[in-house]
């Protein structure tokens, strides 16, 4: 748990200052930070992101949470309920689930537009992503954080990824390399 407190130490103090607030020092690069940590810890993090927020906001930079995993149970009760959801579940092949969820939860159409509609409702000065794992594989990290980029330009973002990043790629669980190349700061490396 020392590395873990000697962790949100670290981001405390890299997010409460100005330079990472006013989003200087990044090249012209986006301001999305990615924080990854061992999935076997999930719950405990859970608990650090919240008092993270918590100490954050008392020190007047007020945080919004974008939690996927909540999100998308908001949009699916929204469109007919989960228990709707369950009952496809049953009727359909894993495929065929998977893909009307996707639909559902559809990037584009739904989900960035959620999420945009929050970010508009308030006056946060940071965006913590939070869920990634617990929605995986409905709503996919790599989709989200390139799609993000269209709506949280404002202010700096910082996701909480339960897996590995080493500056280009992420590694969901530490067991399911993607690919794809992401213009983010690890922001565990950031001196602060």
């Amino acid at each position: 748990m020392t590395n873990l407190n000697e962790n949100f130490d670290h981001l405390y103090k890299v997010i409460s200052s100005s330079n990472f607030l006013k989003k200087q020092s990044l090249g012209g690069e986006i301001p999305f930070f990615i924080s990854a940590y061992e999935a076997k810890d999930e719950n405990e993090v859970s608990v650090a992101v919240r008092l993270l927020q918590n100490k954050l906001n008392a020190a007047g930079v007020k945080v919004l949470e974008l939690n996927l995993y909540d999100i998308a149970c908001d949009i699916l009760e929204a469109k007919g309920g989960i228990e709707r959801m369950f009952r496809v579940e049953q009727r359909k092949s894993k495929d065929k689930f998977l893909r009307a969820l996707q639909s559902s939860l559809n990037i584009h159409q739904v989900l960035m537009p959620r999420i945009k509609e929050m970010i508009d409702e308030t006056e946060a000065k940071v965006y913590f992503l939070t869920g990634i794992g617990a929605c995986y594989p409905f709503v996919r990290s790599h989709n989200v954080l390139n799609n993000l980029q269209n709506v949280a330009k404002d202010c700096p973002t910082v996701a909480f990824f339960p897996g590995e990043y080493n500056g280009h790629s992420l590694n969901l669980f530490g067991l399911m390399k993607d690919d794809n190349y992401y213009r983010a700061f690890n922001i565990n490396t950031i001196k602060a």
